[in-house]
């Protein structure tokens, strides 16, 4: 409670406060957007990371404890504005972008060009032993398979309630929810048989793992998109700008290389993405 006040205190009026929640690649992105404001508007800029989920960086977005953070779209539309889910991007990004103007005056920026899906993934030579690609290919499987997944994950709508409805899937007991940081881990430990993960995480390459295809479009679109309070945008001008040069500028395979180097190769996530702003020319 104490480490939530501390982060949620209320900004300074002459800083801008960036927010991420509690994974790899949403700290990634927010060193991302803090380095290139300052580089190129030269507003100065806290960083509040390690917010907890969705719903606490929500929460302190609409509170203005912090300025701005990135969201998945399908994420914001479904578990924050409880919306029903849709499989059209475009669709998708309006609604985020058109719900978050009305109710909160918050601006809903251009995609930075990636999709972060929930991936339901398994050990790689399970999926070789059993010819496995697809989740509807594992559905009769999975009566003998122990689940591992993150704290969100068996609550939103979006989760674990649309997988067992669009999939038949029914795994060996509840679900063990666990960290996300600690969910690789028990997957190849043996403790756990399937993970709920995010496609762009680099240890499922680092692994081996295989991500089963969501050949049913069970889960909406996930684009990475910044959002900014609107007086955070008329305090700073220069802001909007500065968010719109990153538009469309990070791949998947990208946003994955950037994860693996913070996580398998125990990288600085700010010197990560150093080299990425160098390599783009931002």
């Amino acid at each position: 409670m104490a480490f939530l006040c501390t982060s949620c205190s209320p900004p300074h009026a002459d800083h801008l406060v960036i927010g991420a929640k509690n994974f790899t690649e949403q700290v990634v992105l927010g060193e991302l957007l803090a380095q290139h404001i300052e580089a190129s508007t030269g507003i100065k800029v806290e960083r509040r990371f390690y917010l907890a989920g969705s719903y606490i960086c929500h929460q302190a977005l609409i509170s203005g404890r912090i300025d701005a953070y990135v969201e998945y779209t399908g994420t914001a539309l479904t578990a924050i504005l409880r919306q029903p889910a849709s499989r059209n991007p475009q669709a998708v990004f309006h609604a985020v972008q058109n719900l978050y103007q009305q109710r909160y005056q918050i601006s809903v920026m251009p995609s930075l060009g990636f999709e972060n899906t929930f991936a339901m993934v398994i050990r790689g030579d399970d999926a070789q032993r059993l010819h496995l690609n697809t989740l509807s290919e594992a559905a009769k499987y999975a009566p003998e398979w122990r689940l591992g997944v993150g704290y969100e994950f068996e609550q939103r709508p979006d989760g674990l309630s649309v997988l067992s409805k669009s999939y038949g899937l029914h795994f060996k007991g509840p679900p063990r929810t666990m960290d996300l940081g600690l969910l690789y881990r028990a997957l190849n430990a043996h403790q756990v048989d399937m993970i709920a993960a995010n496609s762009t995480d680099g240890q499922i390459a680092e692994f081996g793992l295989k991500v089963l295809e969501d050949d049913q479009h069970a889960f909406p679109p996930y684009q990475a998109v910044p959002l900014v309070r609107e007086d955070a945008l008329r305090r700073w001008p220069a802001l909007r700008g500065a968010l719109a040069e990153l538009a469309n500028k990070i791949s998947v395979d990208e946003m994955r290389a950037m994860n693996e180097a913070v996580d398998a190769e125990h990288r600085d996530p700010a010197e990560v993405v150093r080299e990425f702003r160098q390599k783009k020319g931002l």
